[in-house]
């Protein structure tokens, strides 16, 4: 019999999860080039990330745009700090 070929799912983890996500990372960003940027991840229900969306859609953002703006806005740099 012939071995069935070794295939990754659509779906498939990375092998090496932190390789994979510096990857992403160091590809174009809407940011200043040479800048550092980092993913930030949090949980929302269903029903707020539907209207996060719809609010972004309709100032003619991105979600990610509008929301780097909010943090801006929210967390302005201090004293010291680079901006």
């Amino acid at each position: 019999m012939t071995a069935r070929p070794t295939r990754k799912g659509f779906a498939a983890r990375p092998s090496h999860p932190e390789q994979w996500i510096k990857a992403a990372e160091t590809k174009a960003s809407n940011d200043v080039a040479g800048a550092f940027t980092a993913r930030l991840t949090i949980d929302v229900t269903p029903d707020l990330r539907g209207r996060i969306k719809i609010a972004a859609f309709s100032r003619g953002q991105t979600v990610a745009d509008m929301l780097r703006d909010l943090l801006a806005r929210e967390f302005p740099p201090t004293s010291g700090e680079a901006s």
